[in-house]
């Protein structure tokens, strides 16, 4: 059993995070704003934390074997790159202060790569997203940059939706990963699934990937 301290547990990709590590059998603290929000499972405890009180974090993180952030603002947050930015380097900080350096950030699709050029970058992306991508694209950056954690940061395929848990996904580094019709999709779900694969294995220290169908 390990011991995860999962920041953002009731988001999106967090709250299918903490379905999918409790149901593996692993002990998850839930790092959030509001506890009533949290699910109420075995091995789960809801602790409310304030993300840029970077002391404070790292006194709940203490005594964990990895941090899984799936930490966002919020996409009506009008500051969310800003604070992206500046909650993700608070995480990063926090870990270190607690002497627990394996951590998984959780970003987006946005700085993926095609023909060498971002998502994010492209005429096309959305502008609704847009800033909230460049805040998690920072985040990558800085992680690139740390030396003193055991990092990996996991993009979402391009799609990332509701849907089934199939327990299947395929891999990619730096570019997004395509099915046979052309699509970069995959269910919240499973993207939980490859999250918490990589919690257990280990084996992209240091790295990014990215999981798609």
């Amino acid at each position: 059993m390990t011991k995860i301290a999962l920041i953002g547990a009731t988001g999106f990709v967090g709250a299918a995070v903490l379905k999918e590590a409790q149901s593996r059998g692993h002990s998850v603290t839930a790092l959030v704003r509001n506890t009533d929000k949290v699910a109420k499972l075995d091995n789960v405890k809801a602790v409310t934390v304030d993300v840029f009180d970077t002391d404070a974090l790292a006194k709940q993180i203490a005594g964990h074997d990895i941090v899984i952030s799936a930490y966002n603002p919020g996409w009506t947050d009008a500051n969310i790159r800003d604070n992206h930015i500046k909650g993700s380097r608070s995480i990063n900080e926090a870990a270190k202060k607690a002497g627990v350096k394996r951590l998984i950030a959780v970003g987006g699709a946005g700085s993926l790569e095609i023909k060498g050029h971002q998502l994010v970058d492209s005429p096309e992306f959305p502008k609704e997203w847009k800033e909230g991508a460049l805040g998690a694209r920072q985040a990558l950056n800085d992680l690139r940059e740390e030396n003193d954690l055991d990092w990996t940061f996991v993009s979402p395929a391009i799609m990332l939706e509701p849907g089934e848990r199939t327990g299947k996904y395929r891999l990619g580094a730096d570019e997004p990963v395509f099915d046979d019709k052309g699509e970069s999709k995959i269910s919240v779900d499973d993207l939980a699934v490859a999250i918490v694969d990589e919690a257990e294995q280990n084996k992209h220290i240091r790295k990014r990937f990215t999981a798609a169908y």
